[in-house]
């Protein structure tokens, strides 16, 4: 994926991928009570994400569809992460990751079939 993504871009997206198709004005009233934004804030950042043709704008009613999907996005940043932060080793995401927090015996066995079906 060509597209990038600031944080305060994903948050509009996000309401997208959670809700489908849905005017400029509703997902301008969600982050209002969600974030505290103001119709204008919210607007610039649906036509950034236009311009950079993560959105495609339909009338009536400026209705707002999706172009790229939530896991285009989630690979994309992750890899960026994996690259910047942990030298592309995705190996050393996992052990940090992992080296965070006690994990249950249900969350390790599925971490285990996880990395099986990897193989």
């Amino acid at each position: 994926m060509d597209i990038k993504l600031v944080a305060s871009e994903q948050k509009v997206m996000s309401v997208l991928w959670r809700d489908g198709d849905v005017p400029a004005k509703h997902i301008a009233k969600l982050l209002n009570e969600e974030l505290g934004w103001n119709v204008n804030t919210t607007y610039t950042l649906i036509k950034r994400c236009i311009k950079k043709g993560a959105i495609k704008r339909c009338e009536p009613n400026f209705m707002c569809h999706a172009l790229v999907p939530r896991e285009a996005v989630q690979e994309a940043e992750t890899n960026e992460l994996i690259d910047r932060v942990y030298d592309g080793s995705a190996d050393k995401l996992f052990a940090a990751l992992l080296g965070r927090k006690k994990l249950s015996t249900e969350q390790i066995e599925k971490l285990k079939q996880i990395v099986g079906d990897l193989e």
